[in-house]
């Protein structure tokens, strides 16, 4: 077994001792799946990054023990944190491995991917040379990279967030360790590759009897994988439970309120349950509960005494938890949102804004005095219409041509030598019905103000070195010079406030805020120039469940308010059940089924929709 016994991690910062994990405890057996679930920044990739003696250079381990059994029968555990770099190498990676979040920062970006698999084939087995890099190839065949043999030699620049994902999966497999710490593995999959990757875990689970603590914010994973579940809060383990137990019979109001977060088809029209705030700053000093500030149950104990985690094969933090288990949550401020049904005026939503006929995306690549240039059709023949207050899900593999079908509508691919556009946009303006694609000037400029995208990692796509002001009002000085400063400065304004922001927002950078709160100034600087179509590309991947329900909570209201219509590009099925009214199912560029999302989803008619479709993880229930 791998174990962490009351482990303490502090980091300095200017701020003062933050206290990432406070006195956390947890068991990981061979051959057991143990899942870590939590919003972001309470503690859970802190607990990989300490079990693997990771920290970044301000962090370390306060106190606790950090131990591994041995194989031999009756031999003494070896305590990790004890051990000289030189023996943890060993552990690391040949008895523990570890999946990273963020491939893309994880790989050497110098070094074919295949090189870097060899040499963790090299670190912690016997094979060496050829006999390695077949193993190396085998891997990438087993974590579904297409045609291996050559894609061995590409450079991680080379290859999708996917595929290099799937890399990294491959080199920490390789290695053949005896637990494995995957921090949010499948979160830049889609719904296929992730069934792939996670049933390869199950048969290595069976087959060598692997240990796996799995990190994610995807419930849906969680229920199909876990056998145990820990919940994170504020450093701290709030409840722990068998997989079964906790989804059936939640007993900690956070984990009530997280499973009620969750979007379907069920909570379709209605408002989803959202947790108000954020966790808690972890350099401050904790006198009762620490979620008593977000939590509808709290009493003067719960903000006056800490609650400590107890029980036998299930634990809770909470001094109500038997009272939380049975009291209907419908009379909390968060259910009552959530009663509330989303409506528009008919005459909101008879208006056609969005037409798209013939759309055609090519790449070419390579070429020269005597070769012809390699042509990739990456957008084939793709129509669908968009009327006021409708949201269209366009769903698929990565790959497909649904990010580049977005970015095509919004004239992103626009003066690039390499790619091609044709086809028809045709979008209703105060000028009459015009074509996105042959508007030039001024008049494209006007048109740029009707379409908008949100992008799918609003870090990369916020200037690091412009204040939130700035950043909103950019858009403005672009596409609305005709007005004023004050006009600019009330319009910004309001845009953080309609957006769930406080005002003092607009003097901080992107950087001082979390991923959902980037994720909502994003999606004002969209709506700065008062769109009428938004283009959102995976808006909520990378989000928190709770987080995740404020986002879609505000885009509806947004539609409600403004008749907005959406073209979302996900491959989160749960937010296609609950958010859309059309669904357009894509495949190696062409959409392969197209219908009313009720109908698409539940009486799927091409074998490909089918396929995503038992992909998805089963709902907990």
């Amino acid at each position: 077994m791998l174990q962490l016994h009351d482990v303490e991690v502090g980091l300095d910062a200017e701020a003062g001792l933050v206290r990432a994990l406070d006195g956390l405890s947890l068991t990981l057996n061979r051959g057991e799946t143990y899942a870590l679930v939590g919003e972001s920044g309470c503690g859970k990739s802190m607990t990989a990054l300490a079990l693997m003696r990771l920290l970044p250079d301000n962090g370390r381990v306060e106190r606790g023990r950090v131990s591994i059994s041995e194989a031999v029968p009756d031999a003494k555990p070896t305590e990790l944190l004890r051990l000289p770099e030189s023996d943890m190498r060993r552990i690391r990676g040949g008895r523990v491995g570890i999946i990273f979040q963020e491939p893309a920062t994880s790989l050497n970006p110098v070094m074919r991917v295949g090189d870097q698999i060899v040499e963790a084939i090299e670190a912690h087995t016997t094979l060496r040379g050829d006999t390695a890099r077949r193993k190396a190839i085998d891997w990438l065949r087993r974590v579904g990279i297409p045609e291996p043999d050559r894609r061995i030699d590409s450079y991680p620049f080379e290859m999708s967030g996917g595929q290099k994902q799937r890399v990294m999966i491959a080199m920490t497999l390789a290695a053949e360790p005896d637990f494995l710490i995957a921090d949010e593995p499948t979160t830049a999959l889609d719904v296929t590759i992730q069934k792939q990757v996670l049933d390869l875990l199950k048969d290595l689970q069976r087959e060598r009897q692997l240990g796996l603590l799995l990190i994610t914010h995807d419930l849906g994973v969680v229920a199909d994988m876990a056998h145990r579940v820990a919940l994170m809060y504020a450093g701290q383990i709030v409840e722990e439970a068998d997989a079964k137990a906790f989804f059936a019979h939640p007993r900690h109001p956070y984990a009530r309120l997280l499973l009620q977060a969750l979007p379907d088809s069920d909570h379709r029209g209605r408002a989803l349950v959202s947790i108000a705030g954020t966790v808690p700053p972890l350099w401050q000093r904790f006198e009762g509960c620490r979620f008593a500030p977000r939590c509808h149950m709290a009493q003067s104990r719960c903000r006056e005494q800490a609650p400590e985690l107890i029980g036998e094969t299930r634990k809770v933090r909470c001094w109500f938890a038997d009272v939380s288990s049975d009291r209907d949550l419908s009379q909390s401020a968060s259910s009552q949102a959530r009663a509330s049904r989303f409506s528009l005026p008919a005459e909101q939503t008879a208006g056609l804004l969005l037409d798209v006929k013939s759309l055609r995306v090519a790449f070419r690549s390579g070429g020269g005095l005597f070769k012809a240039p390699h042509v990739v059709q990456a957008v084939q023949d793709v129509g669908f219409q968009i009327h006021a207050g409708q949201t269209v899900a366009l769903v698929g593999e990565s790959g497909c041509g649904k990010t580049t079908t977005g970015r095509a509508i919004v004239q992103l691919l626009r003066g690039q030598a390499h790619i091609h556009v044709g086809g028809e946009a045709w979008l209703e303006t105060d000028q009459g019905r015009r074509n996105l694609f042959d508007l030039q000037g001024a008049d494209l400029l006007l048109a740029r103000r009707a379409v908008q995208m949100i992008f799918q990692d609003p870090f990369a796509s916020l200037n690091p070195r412009m204040r939130v002001s700035d950043i909103l009002q950019e858009g403005l000085l672009t596409l609305r010079p005709d007005w004023s400063s004050e006009q600019r400065q009330a319009k910004v304004l309001e845009l953080v406030e309609r957006v769930g922001l406080r005002p003092d927002a607009l003097a901080r950078f992107p950087h001082e805020f979390s991923g959902g709160q980037r994720q909502r100034l994003a999606i004002a600087r969209a709506l700065a120039v008062e769109p009428k179509v938004l283009v959102c590309d995976e808006p909520t991947s990378a989000l928190d469940v709770s987080v995740q329900a404020q986002i879609l909570n505000l885009l509806r209201e947004l539609q409600e308010q403004l008749g907005l219509g959406l073209l979302f590009i996900t491959h989160n099925m749960g937010v296609v059940a609950y958010l859309a009214d059309q669904v357009a199912v894509m495949r190696s560029g062409q959409i392969v089924e197209q219908g009313a999302a009720e109908q698409v989803l539940q009486q799927p008619a091409h074998d490909y929709t089918k396929v995503l479709l038992a992909a998805v993880p089963k709902r907990p229930v």
